[in-house]
């Protein structure tokens, strides 16, 4: 399933570059449904309700994916669509592992609030559903740095890079689309965004440390 997310990933960047619609239709949801099977197969779980969560999170985020990439307007649709993908993985971390337990972990919060100071000029009338989008990302990641510290796993600490770096992914995305796009961008904010959806769905397998 790697070899196929890596396969798609490229269609999906070339068809970015190239402005061919086809070849990003194509690649963009085939990436995502890629890394989907590899949860959804994943032989030793940590448990059924977690593999139930993430695979959950990542069908909500297939569905983002396809609202982003249509030629109309789908904005709000697809912040949806990955706000309860987040929801989802707050849930799976939260309930194994994080919870409060952990204070210096929401440290990841003075990041999101940087990055609303930076956006907050330009959102206008998307001002609120943008904060409580980034709102729930940093819980996201808070939830998965807290689960890492306290569990100490090779899983958790996967979920936690996955996290971490999907907040990377949806920064530089939105930093696209408020303050103004860069050459670069596609690549930033797409490889960022498969790298973390792929280390998610690998902290679904059970890794505990020797």
């Amino acid at each position: 399933m790697t070899a196929l997310l890596i396969v798609s990933a490229v269609i999906c960047l070339v068809g970015e570059y190239l402005d061919s619609a086809i070849l990003v239709y194509v690649g963009k949801p085939l990436a995502t449904i890629a890394v989907l099977l590899l949860a959804a197969r994943s032989p030793t779980p940590v448990s059924a309700r977690y593999r139930a969560l993430i695979g959950a999170g990542l069908v909500c985020s297939l569905a983002g994916d396809v609202f982003l990439m249509l030629p109309s307007d789908q904005f709000i649709a697809g912040l949806t669509s990955f706000l309860v993908a987040h929801l989802c993985y707050i849930a799976a971390f939260a309930g194994n592992g994080g919870g409060l337990r952990d204070p210096k972990a929401a440290a990841v919060f003075i990041v999101a609030l940087g990055m609303l100071t930076v956006l907050w000029p330009t959102l206008g009338a998307l001002r609120l559903p943008v904060v409580v989008y980034v709102s729930v990302i940093a819980t996201m990641a808070w939830q998965a740095i807290a689960r890492w510290r306290r569990l100490g796993s090779t899983d958790a600490a996967t979920a936690a890079a996955g996290a971490t770096v999907f907040l990377v992914s949806d920064s530089t995305l939105a930093l696209r689309k408020f303050r103004g796009d860069f050459p670069a961008s596609a690549l930033v904010v797409l490889g960022t965004y498969w790298v973390a959806q792929w280390c998610i769905a690998q902290s679904v397998t059970s890794r505990r440390n020797p």
